[in-house]
């Protein structure tokens, strides 16, 4: 496999079929927007930012001469902002056939979201575990669907994930590093989780990693006193040569969106377009249950 990992064949159309991606405005998620629009997908972009939103789209636009591409808002460190776009959407779409949890914030410094999480673990697992099971409904009516969260090597253990369950929002201890692979080990979960859910609706769940791509996730790397962040920019700093394009790095999320030979496969990670393994912890279904119940309480899912 070359470092580019594997590319995705280009004659899978997506006509008549609608898709939805978070943080479609920069990086994969605007590659993986692009690369819909042009297989004839109705693409909903989903973005925190208006100016840079229609920019986006605008360039999705242009780029694949479709004029079935649209924009909407949501900021998704917050619930409020999650429950009014679930609710536009479930309004104003009449299918939804694909959702691409993309989004997400990497090392930040200590912050909270709206509703006082810390924010990667409010932003890239609790935001979208509260969209995908606002947007359920409407995803099962428009089955076979498809549901496909973007995690990270950043998961496993040698990076330090783990889930601190008794302080999931490193109150106490906070490592912008840390915050950062735990909340990647919840996307993995989540979607195991979620597919055992969904078992015998048609519809589907996907994790993957995209790979070390050359974007602007990674603007707070190197801005914290701490091990591992010196590790992580060293890397970053002495590798970013080979690290792959956007278009390269969203070939992953886009298999899993419309490979015909992944239609009966669910809950599963990928990684360079293949079948992966997740972590020794992601494997675990005790604590997939566990998040998930947590997160339903977090997010006032659970009556």
């Amino acid at each position: 496999m070359s470092v580019a990992g594997g590319m995705v064949r280009k004659d899978i159309e997506m006509t008549d079929k609608t898709v939805l991606i978070t943080g479609a405005n920069t990086g994969i998620g605007l590659a993986t927007a692009l690369d819909m629009a042009e297989r004839g997908a109705r693409v909903i972009m989903a973005c925190r930012n208006k100016e840079k939103g229609e920019d986006a789209r605008q360039y999705v636009v242009d780029k694949s001469k479709s004029d079935n591409v649209i924009l909407k808002l949501v900021d998704l460190s917050s619930f409020d902002s999650i429950r009014q776009f679930a609710e536009d959407i479930n309004k104003t779409e009449e299918r939804l056939d694909v959702l691409i949890n993309n989004a997400g914030i990497m090392m930040c410094p200590q912050m909270k979201t709206k509703d006082g999480f810390e924010m990667q673990f409010g932003t890239n697992h609790l935001g979208h575990f509260l969209l995908t099971n606002l947007l359920l409904d409407l995803i099962k009516k428009s089955a076979p669907s498809r549901i496909v969260t973007v995690s990270s090597l950043a998961h496993y253990w040698l990076f330090g994930a783990k889930i601190h369950w008794d302080d999931m929002n490193l109150t106490n201890n906070y490592n912008p590093t840390r915050a950062y692979g735990q909340s990647k080990l919840m996307n993995v979960l989540f979607s195991r989780e979620l597919s055992k859910r969904l078992a015998g609706t048609g519809v589907t769940t996907y994790s993957v990693e995209p790979g070390a791509v050359a974007t602007d996730l990674q603007r707070h790397v190197g801005s914290h006193d701490s091990i591992l962040d010196r590790v992580f920019s060293f890397f970053n700093s002495w590798t970013r040569w080979w690290w792959r394009t956007p278009e390269q790095g969203a070939q992953t999320q886009i298999m899993c969106a419309v490979a015909p030979e992944l239609a009966d496969q669910t809950g599963r990670f990928y990684s360079n377009c293949k079948l992966s393994s997740e972590s020794w912890d992601g494997q675990r279904d005790d604590y997939a249950l566990r998040l998930w119940e947590v997160s339903e309480e977090y997010t006032k899912l659970k009556k």
